[in-house]
């Protein structure tokens, strides 16, 4: 259960993330909900994980799944550049998390 907060967490920090970009194009009500509340549940559901999961570990996961996906949401939603390059790194950082879920 520990694990599937974890990637929950990720998601939600993606969710923040973009609440951060609303706010910067067009503030509201509404854009201040969706920042303050994905990165509130974020918080609450990465120390939930980290009962179980090494501070380190749950860390480096929650990051990796917030930075891939915040890349994924600024290219497919955003326009942001989708260049070969970009997309290896992110592949790199997908494997890294793929690695510390496996020793974990």
């Amino acid at each position: 259960m520990s694990w599937v907060a974890l990637i929950l967490a990720g998601c939600f920090e993606v969710v923040g993330v973009m609440g951060i970009t609303q706010v910067n194009q067009k503030p509201s009500l509404r854009s201040y909900l969706v920042l303050v509340g994905g990165f509130a549940l974020s918080f609450i559901l990465l120390s939930f994980a980290m009962k179980e999961i090494a501070m380190g570990t749950a860390y480096a996961v929650w990051t990796g799944i917030g930075t891939v996906g915040s890349a994924l949401v600024g290219m497919l939603v955003y326009g942001e550049p989708k260049d070969k390059l970009r997309i290896t790194c992110i592949a790199l950082v997908i494997v890294s998390v793929a690695g510390l879920k496996l020793i974990a």
